[in-house]
Parts: structure tokens; sequence; C-alpha cells
């Protein structure tokens, strides 16, 4: 068996599931090629720029913000930038799309009578746009957006901030992201159950976990 796989030894002493969204959810293709290919050319349209010169251009904006709540502001972005961030990401929601296997973990998680509540760093004009081509929400009993409770995932305070809105026991918690940064955060604030995502986006490559059990997909956890 998969040694990150959850025994039922595992699941007895699991209370709250706590997944992650794009990445672990949902195929992280979609975002890495919105802000890597589309968001470079509508930029460098109104530029006179191609598309790679105008993400060689981008790309220290983006590093500058990276692991920040601006980072994954569609609002910050859209002043930054001049762009409707919101219209170009409904103009290519078809690619938004579940992970192999992760509508089945979750329904093996509510089989087994755990309270699922999703943890994203996504805007939520992001993850209404999400929400309206997949029906994530409609999944979970309970859903937090970094923004609403002040502080990203990498944060000590989203997790401060998290256990006052919901109260949970972090040592009967399970927590799956494809952050490393993250799943350290995850770790300092006394998750017991901390598990990788190895490949969350299907177009590239596998990340690698060396500091946490990782699985290529959810449905492995089970």
């Amino acid at each position: 068996m998969n040694s990150a796989a959850l025994s039922d030894y595992h699941w007895n002493d699991i209370d709250h599931v706590l997944l992650d969204l794009d990445g672990t959810l949902l195929d992280l293709d979609f975002d890495n090629h919105f802000w890597q290919v589309l968001v470079p050319q509508a930029w460098g349209a109104r530029r006179g720029l191609d598309a790679a010169a105008a993400q060689k251009l981008l790309q220290p904006r983006f590093d500058a913000c990276a692991g920040t709540l601006p980072w994954y502001s569609t609002e910050h972005w859209s002043r930054e930038l001049e762009l409707d961030i919101p219209a170009l990401k409904r103009a290519d929601a078809h690619r938004i799309r579940w992970l192999p296997g992760a509508r089945e973990f979750l329904a093996a998680a509510r089989a087994r009578g755990k309270r699922l509540v999703l943890l994203t760093n996504a805007h939520p004009q992001a993850l209404a746009i999400k929400d309206e081509r997949t029906g994530v929400l409609g999944h979970f009993d309970a859903s937090f957006s970094s923004h609403a409770l002040g502080a990203p995932k990498e944060d000590a305070r989203f997790w401060q901030a998290l256990a006052r809105a919901e109260p949970f026991e972090a040592a009967r918690s399970l927590f799956v992201d494809d952050s490393a940064t993250v799943l350290r955060a995850a770790h300092a604030a006394g998750i017991g159950h901390i598990r990788a995502i190895r490949r969350p986006d299907s177009a590239r490559a596998k990340h690698r976990h060396s500091e946490f059990n990782a699985v290529d997909a959810l449905v492995e956890l089970l």
C-alpha cells in the first residue's frame, strides 16, 4: 500500500478534512496557463509587445508579490495591469477542470462522516468562477478564502484566524495542499495529518516533496 495512504487507523484519528483548491482538487493548469500565457498576451497587446517580452517584464512584479494576499487578488491585478482579470478568467473558463479522482476522494471522506472544509488562497471572484464551472463548493461543509481571513495560507495568521472562524482540533485534522510553503505553515500550526500533492498541474512534471508524505493525486490517499 502507498505509505501516504490513509488507513482506517488514520481515518479514526481525523475529524476535519481541510483541502486546498487549486492543484489539489482542481487542475493547476488553468491558473498556470492564465498567468503565464493569457495575461502576458493581453497586457502585451496593449503595449505592442509579444507575449514573451511581456512575460519578461511582468515576472518581477509577480515575484515581488509571491506568497502575499495581493498575489492572489484579482482586484489587485486588475488595478495594477489595467486588465479585467475576472473577465479574462471567464473567457478561459473551459480550461477549469477537476483533477482525476478528486471527487471520488470527497465522496469517500463524506461517507466516513468527516467535516469537509475548503481552504483556498483564491480570491472570492476567482473562486466564484471556478465554482460556476465545477460546483466545487457544494461538496463542502464550509469554505474559507484567505482574503476573508486577512492572511494567505503561508502565514501563521491565516491558521489563527481559521481556528476562530472554524473551531477544530488541529491534531485531529487532515490537510492536503500542493505548496510546500503552505504545508510548512500548516505543520507549524499543529495540523496532525499532512499530505502533499505531487502533480497539481496535469500538463507539467511532478513536484518533489521531501518533507511530507506525498501522492500524485488525492484519490491515492484512499
